[in-house]
């Protein structure tokens, strides 16, 4: 008993309880937008049933790494990015994708008893990325400033990004640079090299819009200019900005949408469960989803000033900057205000993968807490011990 007591007072209750209310909606908003998929006699979808397992799987996962010292995680990373870049090389190999997009491979597919499962590598990378980040501004902290190192940071950063670009993720690849964009701030680099960095971005916009954007990639950005001339295309992103539309205030009610309940807006339990909120919930139902994501990020950042070293620090701004960049491009989406890009929204979409490794990230973030937490000092008496004095 002491011991499950002292485990619960070194644990982030906190925080805990944000991200168990987060995936407790996300589990009841997917489940509610695939009601309508459900076969005769089928009490719960299958993507229902691959959250659940995926959370509860993450949660004890993420407990079981938050009694490891992150510093020993630290002293690891040459085992976790050998592991994350090799599961994506197997991509390559054995990688597949949805069916209207032949030319994207970013899951692998596993069989376990009959039951198909499908990895998404890309998010288990992000978290490699983190921590191998983090370790590199730790070894060129006091020369952080200096050209040499800053294009070795900008290197690492990059390998990351260019493989799940090249695997047809560019979803991941933003994802990937607002996490290094904020790393870098948050380590000191000088404003003037994030003022270079941004022009050579504005300047090579035209070479990447011709040479590295597919056609589809393409007609998604012309789509949310001009949806009349790609409105199949726009259709998802049209119905979901509807569907939060016509929740208005207080929403149509749980299990109640017409868009969802209908299955008007297609896949409405991955990239575009917001629509599920906005809908049935209403305006009040996604400002509470908004209200959620701000105190996570904020608490994990908290969570990083505690840290007593640079990496601890490093890894909790690297988790947050992870949580806040795709709650932004999925909220962008979602209201058309940015491409459809595949972000899944943290905790609440549908998917193993995303749910299972976003749990592996908070588990860092509860080590950094617990090994950085102030304990009570501890009062004892030794009895029986003789010396010369004595």
């Amino acid at each position: 008993m002491n011991s499950i007591k002292n485990f619960l007072k070194e644990t982030d209750i906190y925080l805990t309880v944000l991200c168990l209310i987060a995936s407790i909606s996300g589990v009841i908003a997917v489940y509610s937008a695939t009601i309508c998929d459900l076969d005769p006699g089928e009490k719960i979808s299958r993507d229902t049933i691959v959250m659940i397992a995926a959370v509860a799987l993450g949660f004890i996962c993420c407990m079981i790494i938050s009694i490891i010292d992150y510093e020993l995680v630290l002293k690891l990373w040459p085992v976790v990015a050998v592991v994350a870049v090799a599961l994506m090389l197997a991509l390559f190999i054995w990688g597949t994708g949805p069916k209207e997009r032949s030319d994207v491979k970013t899951w692998l597919p596993f069989s376990i008893g009959g039951f198909s499962i499908y990895f998404q590598p890309s998010e288990l990378l992000k978290i490699a990325f983190i921590i191998t980040f983090s370790v590199h501004i730790e070894l060129v902290s006091d020369k952080i400033d200096k050209i040499l190192h800053v294009i070795l940071l900008c290197v690492h950063g990059a390998i990351p990004t260019l493989l799940v670009v090249v695997t047809g993720d560019m979803g991941s690849a933003l994802v990937f640079i607002m996490i290094f964009a904020v790393m870098l701030f948050m380590a000191g680099v000088k404003l003037r090299y994030f003022a270079i960095a941004i022009a050579t971005v504005v300047a090579a916009l035209p070479l990447v819009w011709v040479k590295v954007f597919s056609d589809i990639q393409r007609n998604r950005f012309l789509a949310l200019f001009y949806p009349e001339s790609y409105s199949d295309i726009i259709y998802q992103q049209l119905q979901a900005k509807n569907a939060i539309g016509s929740g208005q205030l207080t929403g149509q009610g749980l299990f109640k949408g017409p868009y969802t309940q209908n299955n008007v807006v297609p896949e409405a339990q991955n990239d575009m469960i917001l629509s599920v909120f906005g809908e049935e919930l209403g305006f009040l139902g996604c400002l509470a989803v908004m209200v959620l994501f701000m105190l996570l990020v904020f608490r994990i950042i908290k969570v990083a000033q505690m840290a007593n070293d640079a990496p601890g620090k490093m890894m909790c701004i690297g988790v947050a900057a992870m949580i806040g960049s795709q709650v932004v491009v999925n909220v962008g989406m979602c209201l058309m205000l940015l491409p459809c890009i595949g972000i899944t929204l943290p905790f609440m979409s549908a998917g193993g993968s995303s749910n299972l490794c976003i749990y592996l990230a908070m588990g860092m973030v509860f080590s950094v807490y617990r090994y950085n937490k102030e304990s009570a000092p501890v009062n004892f008496r030794v009895m029986n011990v003789r010396t010369p004095y004595i």
